[in-house]
């Protein structure tokens, strides 16, 4: 372990803030799709299932070059891989404007999922190394903020700006051509995103701890074989987390990607009021869910309970299983939006403990790798199907987009159930990975 001290408290949550800003900005990014789902629909002339696969693409090539990135975050300037990423998916974000068929907007969606591929791994191992292992389930739950605040200002900037300019004729902007409504709002997301690179570039690289030395107390070079090795020797620690997340993502997808459209088609509501409400939701419980998660599973760590943030996994798992799909069934809207303030402080308690549980089980030559690999799971299964499932409902089993509260229900049913056999599976391996740990650390 690194015979340096931690950086100053100051110099570590500027550098948590960057940090966080960037992922809230990756997220309205990614989710600024989900209300812009109808007017995409009628242009482009597609069907709830093709919007489902547009989670597929990003989830692609997200996973693809996520494995990529874990290996360089282990090897390589960690601030330097972000600003790359943060420059690209701004830029193929801003694309989505000037698409004129299904497939080019795919290509532009994998685009964004290749410059989001950079965050996770580099982000994890550079918080890892900023804050000491009592403190760091908080410190990456206020880094997880970036789901719920980008999600949620996703939401109010979606509907907001969908419904102020739906009644604008179509706007002629020069070098790109005539552009309707959802189009000007992939323009309005996308372009501020390049200031944010250079905020990156304010953040200081921070020192590796956690190493695997070698005979002479150097930090021993960790080839990609052997980092795999390391991974494979926990894989019931590492599958069993990326699951947990993964069904507890299901669960969160599903309710971002389709809540817009459950309102306008079930309750008739207005963009503007969707946004706004189901925004403030995501920020407001999202993010309480998120800080409780985490200093609960600080808690129970420093109190020697290891598998503390399994656990809490296993609380929101139980919770949303019974909450949001009592949510989308309710047949008063206003018991639904009541409800949905339980489920989304559900759905955050886990999001930062989650990865944390991760760091605590890995030296750091391998944190950019074991994420990577945990991503891959958590984004074919917990992206991609929260996405398309109830889309696929929607079209196959129900045959009635009026129907897709109850797609959300029975994918958000299946996901929890799953997710909680999983996590009474994955705690006494866990608990013996954590411990074998500790004669590294």
């Amino acid at each position: 372990m690194s015979a340096e001290p931690y950086p100053r408290p100051r110099v570590a949550w500027y550098a948590l803030f960057v940090l966080t800003l960037c992922y809230m900005l990756a997220y309205i990014d990614r989710q600024i799709v989900a209300f812009l789902i109808d007017p995409m629909k009628r242009e482009l002339s597609i069907t709830d299932t093709q919007i489902g696969m547009l989670g597929i693409w990003f989830a692609l090539f997200y996973t693809v070059f996520g494995m990529l990135c874990g290996y360089l975050a282990d090897r390589y300037n960690r601030r330097t891989i972000i600003a790359i990423g943060v420059f690209l998916w701004s830029i193929t974000t801003a694309l989505g404007a000037i698409v004129r068929n299904y497939t080019a907007l795919a290509f532009a969606r994998m685009g964004v999922g290749l410059g989001e591929a950079t965050m996770n791994p580099c982000a994890f191992s550079m918080i890892s190394d900023y804050f000491p292992k009592d403190r760091l389930a908080t410190a990456l739950s206020v880094y997880m903020m970036g789901i719920q605040l980008g999600s949620g200002l996703a939401l109010i900037i979606g509907g907001a700006a969908v419904h102020a300019i739906s009644q604008m004729p179509p706007v002629d902007v020069p070098g790109l051509g005539v552009l309707s409504a959802w189009r000007l709002t992939f323009l309005a997301v996308g372009i501020p995103g390049l200031l944010f690179v250079l905020l990156v570039m304010t953040v200081k690289e921070p020192i590796r701890r956690n190493v695997i030395r070698d005979a002479a107390g150097k930090m021993k070079a960790m080839p990609l074989r052997d980092a795999l090795a390391q991974v494979f020797s926990r894989w019931q620690s590492v599958f069993g987390i990326a699951l947990m997340i993964s069904s507890q993502a299901m669960c969160n997808y599903s309710l971002l990607n389709w809540g817009p459209a459950f309102f306008e088609r079930v309750h008739g509501w207005p963009r503007d009021r969707i946004g706004l409400t189901l925004g403030l939701i995501a920020i407001t419980a999202g993010c309480l869910g998120l800080v409780a998660g985490g200093r609960m599973a600080d808690r129970w760590i420093k109190n020697g309970v290891v598998d503390g943030t399994l656990r809490v996994g296993l609380i929101s798992l139980v919770g949303v299983g019974i909450s949001l799909p009592t949510a989308m069934l309710w047949p008063d809207v206003s018991y639904t939006v009541a409800t949905l303030v339980v489920a989304v402080f559900f759905i955050g308690l886990p999001i930062g403990c989650s990865y944390a549980a991760l760091q605590h089980i890995f030296p750091n030559q391998m944190r950019g790798v074991a994420s990577s690999m945990v991503l891959l799971v958590v984004n074919f299964v917990g992206i991609g199907l929260g996405w398309l499932l109830p889309g696929l409902m929607n079209d196959r089993l129900f045959q009635d987009p009026l129907k897709v509260g109850y797609s959300i229900a029975t994918t958000v049913i299946a996901a929890s159930l799953f997710g909680i056999i999983i996590v009474l599976i994955t705690m006494k391996p866990y608990r013996r990975h954590f411990a074998e740990m500790r004669n590294i650390s």
